[in-house]
């Protein structure tokens, strides 16, 4: 009698750890398939990153997401400006067909509005964490000629891939909503500008303002 009450004892108890570990194992298997969200505030790292909402003067809208992985100094310059307003009421002054459309630089008038200069976070600067290839819809930073650390606030977004420029500017983003709206501008009549082919919209191109989309 004493025998059997010993061993009805262990089996409770082994029972009773198998309860536990199935229990345990459930627990596991939970929080490993939610720890990506856990590390990501919720997110996924590419909902994790900066987006900016460019409306523009005729009601348009478009999202650049920000990709601070690779240009991280040119990013939070770009944040930076886009919260102080910077952008509000400049244009897009250069579309040149098949390869980019550039601004951030001029209002309506024409009249050039300065901002501090940055380091260039690209290959031939010394930097060799932005891979960023400049294809259809990636952001970069303009520069002046051979100077490596003079962009400012003046951006293009590609209409096309340009290898020619990899490794020589900063790009750093990519337009992930609205392309159709940057190519609408393409539409708009120009005239001879510096490329010596007609890349100056007749009439302005005007950023109405650009947000933090988050």
């Amino acid at each position: 009698m004493k025998t059997k009450k010993i061993i009805k004892f262990i089996l409770t108890g082994l029972i009773i750890l198998i309860a536990l570990s199935i229990l345990a194992g459930c627990g596991d298997k939970d929080n490993s398939g939610n720890q990506d969200d856990k590390d990501n505030g919720g997110k996924s790292e590419a909902e994790n990153n900066p987006k900016v909402q460019v409306e523009m003067e005729n009601g348009d809208i478009f999202i650049i997401e920000l990709y601070p992985e690779y240009a991280p100094k040119t990013v939070d310059n770009f944040v930076k400006l886009v919260k102080d307003g910077f952008y509000d009421g400049l244009t897009f002054h250069r579309v040149y067909e098949g390869f980019m459309a550039q601004g951030g630089g001029y209002d309506a008038a024409g009249t050039k509005k300065d901002a501090d200069s940055i380091k260039g976070e690209f290959k031939n600067n010394g930097y060799d964490k932005n891979t960023l290839k400049h294809t259809r819809g990636v952001i970069s930073m303009a520069r002046i000629g051979g100077m490596n650390d003079s962009a400012s606030s003046e951006f293009f977004i590609m209409y096309g891939t340009s290898t020619g420029l990899d490794g020589d500017y900063a790009a750093f983003g990519k337009v992930t909503e609205g392309m159709e709206v940057i190519d609408s501008f393409l539409k708009v009549e120009k005239t001879i500008y510096m490329d010596n082919v007609p890349t100056k919209p007749v009439e302005p191109i005007i950023i109405k303002k650009m947000t933090m989309a988050d």
